[in-house]
């Protein structure tokens, strides 16, 4: 098993998400999140930002539509709900 960098490691997480790793990537992977703090912080702050838009895809904005210059106020409220749960689990 190889001792992977901060760097690899966040790059071999993200493809994680859209793909199977082999068992020694992802014991790698476990192993270091398991040491580096930051590393595991990383990994925390991804899996919320992918639950929160699968949670909400409605409220993404499409392609064709332009981009609202601020969130409403009932999505921040609940973005600041969801980030204080975070923080308690």
């Amino acid at each position: 098993m190889k001792w992977l960098t901060c760097q690899e490691v966040t790059e071999l997480f993200s493809e994680s998400l859209d793909r199977s790793l082999p068992l020694g990537q992802r014991l790698s992977l476990r192993v270091h999140f398991s040491i580096c703090k930051w590393c595991a912080r990383y990994k925390q702050q991804l899996l919320f930002i992918r639950h929160a838009v699968r949670s909400h895809p409605d409220e993404l904005v499409s392609g064709d539509q332009p981009v609202p210059p601020t969130l409403t106020p009932e999505t921040r409220e609940r973005l600041k709900r969801a980030i204080r749960q975070q923080r308690t689990h």
